[in-house]
This record gives structure tokens, C-alpha cells and sequence, in this order.
């Protein structure tokens, strides 16, 4: 017989109960949706909560049901457009399913994200989906395993670890890219990324990010079937740690200058694009431009920023839809679902200034 802050006593099960006419174990039955019930007397028991303004116990429904009826998501960077959307994705299909979605940043630090977890798992989530920080540090999801919460990862996978998880299809969409810009003439290509990786990139680094990784592979492939020597040598990362302005200053001034960038997303993109205005580099005459993630703003800047577009709502919304089957008891062997990319041609691409 709880009180609200301004005094009025909260509506329990008894007066929902006592106003619907019905037992008080059968009104509880219907608000939690567990136990046989009729439609008819759900509806009236729902009519008769609606009016008394019942809010159910949240606690009491998990300890009653074993299911608290909310997924948690851990995201690596709440400011980037890509996890934006992908959360939107999986809050849609979770609502519709009558579940919350509890959200957690890890800000790509396994650290961060092994706290994340830990705040998760107490929330008493149903089940987890997760970006990974690091697809090389499983040690982090293995609390989510060892409490028997289903997990399903997106955007990135860990080797080893065997759980479901939705990515996209990153070498091709690499790969498309770099032969977009060798086709216009482009030798001197530079691939830039946030990720942190100890004494830049050498052939055959193995990355802490499979995403990140299989763009560097496509990129550095196709370059080396164009017959580019050394292609490893244009693969930067490390964008955040030593800034993205400082790293594009670096490849567009100088007499070896690069003369096309491919942005391993939008973020990267958005400052090459600054930078090059800052410094008057005409985009595409002297620089062309080109990246991941078709963010709103590279339609409406002139040029328009030609993109590999990712079904990002759909990763997100596809991951819940599978972590939803788990949670009702589907046992079939967990999938990688690979999501196609699409070349979104705009005009920010164009042979090199001779």
C-alpha cells in the first residue's frame, strides 16, 4: 500500500482485483501475462487497471515470471550516427514485443564495457546485445554466458566465442570503394580509422575490431591486385588517439599527398571534409572523398559524399528479432547473419588533378 510523492496511495493488485471482480491471483495472472487466463477476463482486468492508474511492480513481475521483460544493448559510441540508429532498429522491434531496452556506452574501452556488462546483468536483463569493444577480449561476455543470458552481437564478432551475431558485409563494401577510386585514376588512397592499434598497421595485424578489419582487408587487397606497392602503407589508424585533423593535415599537405581518402565512417569523413575546406582542397578536383555509413549530412553538402550505405536499422532490428527467439527457447546453432552494403554514388569522386 505504497504512497506517491503528492500522498495518493498507488493502485496494488487487490484493488485491481477488487474493481474487475475477479480473484486476486487471477488479476495478477492477467497484469503479468503468464498462467491461463481469458481474453475476457484480461480485458477487464486490464480496463480495471487503466482506470485506477495501476503501475506494476517491475521487481515483483521478474521474481513472479523469471522474466523481466527488458534486453540491455551496450554500444561502443552513443555519438555516433551508426550506433544511433542501430539502437533505434532494436528499441523498434523490442516495444513491439513488449519489451525496454536498457541502454549502456562503453566508448569502444573493454574496461568500460566490462562494467557495463556488470550493471546489465544486475538489471536482471532478459537477454544482451552487444558491440563489441574489442573482438579480441572475449572475457568480457563470458559473465553474460556464465548467468545463462542470451547474447547476440552486432557489427563486430569475437573469434571463439559461440554466440549469434549480425554484421555486415565489409570487404565487399572495402572493396567496392577502392576500386571506385583506382578506376578513376587514384594511386595514392588513403584508408583512415578511429581504432587504436599499437604502432600503426602492418600486413597481416590482426585488429580489434573484425569490422574494422575486414575493411582493411578489402581495401588492401584490391590495391594489391592493382599492382600498389606496399598497400599496407596507406592503412592509418589510430585517427582518434593522434586526431583526425592532425592525420588529415598529414595525408593532404606535402608533395606525397594522397589524392582520395576512403573514412571508415561518417565521424572520420565529416572531419576529412572540414579539413579540406580549412586548407582550400577542392573536393573532387584535388581530393576525392568517399566512406562508410550514409550519415545525413553527406547528401546536402556540395558535393555529395559517395558512401557504402549499411542496412544499420535492420542490424539492429534483425540482432533483437534473434535475441527475442532465444529468450522464448529456440535451440537451433548459433548464426552470423552477414547483411549486404550498397554503393551510394555521389559526386565527391573524380579523376586525380595531373
Amino acid at each position: 500500500m505504497g504512497e506517491t510523492g503528492t500522498g495518493r496511495r498507488e493502485a496494488t493488485v487487490s484493488d485491481v482485483a477488487r474493481v474487475a471482480r475477479v480473484s486476486k491471483a487471477t488479476a495478477a495472472r492477467a497484469l503479468g501475462d503468464y498462467g491461463a487466463v481469458s481474453d475476457a477476463v484480461r480485458d477487464r482486468v486490464q480496463r480495471a487497471a487503466d482506470e485506477l492508474g495501476y503501475r506494476p511492480n517491475a521487481l515483483a513481475r521478474t521474481m513472479s515470471t523469471g522474466r523481466s521483460h527488458t534486453l540491455g544493448i551496450i554500444i561502443g559510441d552513443i555519438e555516433n550516427p551508426f550506433f544511433a540508429k542501430a539502437t533505434r532498429g532494436a528499441a523498434n522491434v523490442a516495444a513491439e514485443a513488449g519489451y525496454d531496452l536498457i541502454l549502456s556506452n562503453s566508448d569502444e574501452e573493454p574496461s568500460v564495457e566490462a562494467k557495463a556488462v556488470a550493471v546489465q546483468l544486475a538489471k536482471q536483463v532478459d537477454g544482451l546485445l552487444i558491440a563489441p569493444a574489442s573482438s579480441l577480449e572475449p572475457g568480457n561476455l563470458q559473465p553474460v554466458l556464465d548467468a545463462g543470458r542470451p547474447l547476440v552481437l552486432f557489427d563486430r564478432t569475437v573469434p571463439g566465442v559461440d554466440v549469434d551475431a549480425v554484421i555486415t558485409d565489409n570487404r565487399a563494401g572495402a572493396r567496392q570503394l577502392t576500386e571506385m577510386m583506382l578506376a578513376a585514376g587514384h594511386r595514392r588512397i588513403a584508408f583512415m580509422s578511429t581504432l587504436a592499434h599499437k604502432g600503426g598497421y602492418r600486413a597481416g595485424d590482426t585488429l580489434s575490431s573484425s569490422a574494422v578489419a575486414d575493411r582493411v582487408i578489402g581495401f588492401v587487397e584490391t590495391l594489391s591486385a592493382a599492382g600498389i606497392a606496399r598497400p599496407e602503407a596507406f592503412v592509418h589508424l589510430n585517427a582518434r588517439r593522434d586526431g583526425v585533423d592532425a592525420l588529415a593535415s598529414r595525408l593532404l599537405d606535402g608533395g606525397d599527398a594522397v589524392t582520395a581518402i576512403i573514412a571508415s565512417d561518417s565521424l572520420i569523413a565529416l572531419e576529412v571534409f572540414r579539413a579540406a575546406q580549412e586548407r582550400g582542397v577542392l573536393i573532387p578536383q584535388q581530393l576525392s572523398l568517399a566512406g562508410f555509413d550514409d550519415a545525413p549530412w553527406m547528401s546536402v553538402t556540395t558535393p555529395g559524399i559517395t558512401v557504402v550505405e549499411q542496412p544499420i536499422h535492420e542490424i539492429g532490428a534483425q540482432a533483437t528479432r534473434i535475441l527475442l527467439h532465444r529468450i522464448r527457447g529456440d535451440g537451433q546453432r548459433p548464426e552470423t547473419t552477414i547483411l549486404p552494403q550498397t554503393l551510394v554514388e555521389r559526386g565527391s569522386v573524380a579523376s586525380p588533378k595531373v
